[in-house]
């Protein structure tokens, strides 16, 4: 797919693999994760993959979550055909040594390390997401389910991962700047169409019945201070319930001004801060409020007044001029994300996989179109005891580090 922007002087190549951690088996997780890093160790020809992209001004990167795997150049558009043979010979083939397996496996196991179990709160995902989901494999965070996973992965695990996942047949891609059709699909044939196109994998995820019971776990940790996460279930990213969901959170617990963040950090110092947020995943997701209590509470006190107060709003419903405010906060984030030329190709790729090329281009109408109503219908629908995981994270006091 191509984006022109003719006055644009540099060129954007985006490839979306159609493939995140909800692809995984249960036996072997954080595969999708452990790929970001595979990819930029060498493909079967190319040995080093930063090296000529940086010779020729260009940089990269790439990201995963549990539905898709992002990788993206930014060049000067007169070296377009470098990020072509670049990208085309690792969808070819990885080098697929040893070596390079072992030296990433320890970079993502010291990322686990550092930033999920060294980590205060690190681990809260883990806990919460295998509270909220019994079946569908969004019950594991995108590094992985255990360390274990990717310490005992071998070499030959990763081939089948690859050569099922990253095949021409199982992504996207899209080239925007100051390009034309007629050039990319010259390139596109010349450097990918060698590629065998693979059989794109078929999806068959287990899927969540609908919870109607209170799912509850405390843990311990030494943390700075106690917290408590709360996680609802709600429908898929392309559903309606999706934007007045979202809508609903800014209400609830985005920014100083929302109506959480107002009541209970700010007039009743009961929270030091609090949030809420839907996950936004293509399957169904999560609406999750959580907060940091402050030491003068328990955890049991805090808990009480937050749902005292939610089941206060979902009585008294909002105001037309708070609900016009966050739709005017959406659009305007939306509207900036469509400026930057990467994220215009971003957003482009990721809507092509969910069947919507035209998506992203229709969000700020759906968007305008909620209504009060229907975001105070989301809420009582959703935030209801039945339904709810809540995770408390229960700080226990830290031991002084001894004096020399």
């Amino acid at each position: 797919m191509v984006l022109p922007d003719a006055g644009n002087p540099m060129a954007v190549v985006n490839i979306m693999y159609d493939v995140g951690s909800r692809d995984e088996s249960p036996a072997q997780t954080g595969f999708a994760h452990l790929f970001e890093h595979l990819m930029f160790g060498g493909s079967v020809n190319i040995p080093s993959y930063d090296e000529p992209l940086q010779m020729v001004g260009g940089e990269n990167n790439a990201f995963t979550n549990p539905d898709i795997t992002n990788y993206y150049i930014q060049l000067p558009t007169e070296n377009l055909e470098t990020a072509f043979w670049l990208e085309s010979d690792r969808m070819l083939s990885l080098a697929f040594g040893q070596k390079s397996l072992d030296v990433q496996k320890g970079v993502v196991v010291e990322e686990f390390k550092q930033r999920y179990l060294n980590q205060p709160y690190g681990d809260a995902m883990h806990h919460l997401r295998a509270l909220a989901y019994q079946n569908h494999p969004y019950q594991w965070p995108t590094i992985g389910k255990e360390l274990s996973h990717i310490e005992d992965a071998e070499l030959q695990d990763v081939k089948d991962f690859f050569f099922r996942f990253y095949r021409p047949s199982n992504a996207v891609m899209v080239v925007a700047g100051n390009v034309t059709v007629e050039e990319v699909r010259r390139l596109a044939e010349k450097w990918f169409g060698p590629i065998e196109a693979g059989i794109r994998p078929e999806r068959n995820l287990p899927q969540e019945p609908i919870q109607t019971e209170d799912r509850r776990k405390e843990v311990e940790a030494a943390v700075p201070m106690s917290a408590i996460y709360k996680a609802y279930p709600m429908a898929a990213r392309m559903t309606d319930e999706f934007y007045s969901a979202n809508l609903l959170t800014d209400i609830l617990g985005h920014g100083k001004s929302s109506r959480l963040v107002n009541t209970l950090v700010k007039d009743e110092r009961i929270f030091h801060s609090l949030n809420a947020y839907v996950t936004g995943s293509t399957d169904p997701g999560l609406l999750i409020i959580e907060g940091k209590v402050n030491q003068d509470f328990s955890l049991e006190q805090a808990e009480t007044r937050l749902m005292q107060e939610i089941q206060r709003l979902q009585e008294s419903g909002f105001d037309a001029d708070e609900v016009q405010k966050v739709k005017n906060q959406s659009e305007t984030a939306l509207a900036g994300a469509d400026v930057e030329l990467l994220n215009k190709a971003i957003n482009l790729a990721y809507f092509t996989l969910l069947g919507d090329p035209d998506g992203f281009e229709e969000e700020l109408k759906k968007v305008e179109r909620v209504t009060k109503e229907e975001i105070e219908d989301t809420f009582r629908r959703l935030i209801v005891p039945e339904r709810s995981n809540t995770l408390l994270y229960k700080a226990i006091p830290q031991e002084d580090e001894a004096e020399d």
